[in-house]
């Protein structure tokens, strides 16, 4: 950019050029660092705006986020401002809002075709129970946690059509990926299919791969549930390039990355 003009013209604007700039630019910059990373297949989304530098520096960084070549955000009023896609999954919080079957009343969900309402968490746990005798996850049923199943149950009944479940709150491969499947299955019997699942926490690489062998488990069970072996598989936790670099080079099958920006506080 060059600016021309009076000296007192130029320098009472300067400050307000570079006001608009700087924050803009330093965030397509790192955005579009993600994007190269990531490459073309992988879709990034945006989740930081409670580690943002003040509302409008959260709105500004998911405007910029986007044009740097991201795919979405969870900042809502960014998305009505400026069109930008909304995403998001469930909080470890509300996962652990729920404790057991008894915590959750709204059962009920409507079928996709409009045909009749299906009991969502009856149906879940028939579908656990089924799945805990087709395959062999290391775990008897009873050590599979019950409030996380009823929070799946409470979310898919809110997005049925677009069900990403956060699977990591307890333990990955001997609850989370369990329950997942057990409400995916009853979703599914209702004319609907999960997107995917997200995983915040622990050896991403591992765990991605681990649930991979397990969706391709149950879709081998039968025909109809062949889609289930290509569902996504989200990953978070403080994502940046040299993570995305890693994952990438270790064959990891993620689909999405959830980038959460800079910490809110600086470093002491």
């Amino acid at each position: 950019m060059t600016v021309e003009g009076p000296l007192a013209v130029c320098q009472l604007m300067e400050s307000t050029f570079l006001n608009l700039v700087n924050y803009a630019t330093l965030v397509a910059t790192n955005a579009s660092r993600f994007r190269k990373v990531a490459g073309e297949k992988i879709q990034l989304f945006e989740f930081g705006l409670r580690r943002a530098q003040g509302p409008n520096g959260g709105l500004t960084a998911s405007k910029y986020c986007y044009i740097g070549g991201f795919d979405g955000t969870s900042n809502v009023l960014a998305g009505k401002l400026f069109g930008i896609p909304v995403k998001g999954t469930q909080a470890h919080s509300f996962v652990c809002s729920f404790s057991s079957t008894e915590d959750f009343k709204a059962k009920r969900l409507m079928c996709k075709d409009g045909s009749k309402e299906v009991d969502l968490l009856s149906l879940s746990l028939n579908k656990r129970q089924w799945i805990m005798k087709e395959v062999d996850w290391g775990v008897v049923e009873s050590e599979v946690n019950d409030g996380e199943l009823t929070a799946f149950v409470a979310y898919a009944i809110a997005f049925p059509s677009a069900n990403v479940a956060l699977i990591d709150t307890y333990d990955v491969l001997r609850s989370g990926i369990i329950n997942f499947m057990a409400v995916t299955l009853a979703l599914f019997d209702c004319g609907y299919k999960s997107i995917g699942c997200r995983i915040d926490s622990g050896d991403l690489s591992y765990l991605s791969k681990e649930v991979r062998i397990r969706f391709r488990k149950i879709a081998q069970l039968d025909p109809a549930l062949n889609w289930i072996a290509d569902m996504s598989i989200v990953a978070s936790n403080d994502i940046n390039e040299e993570t995305i670099m890693s994952l990438n080079e270790q064959k990891v099958c993620c689909w999405m990355f959830i980038c959460f920006r800079r910490k809110s506080k600086g470093k002491r």
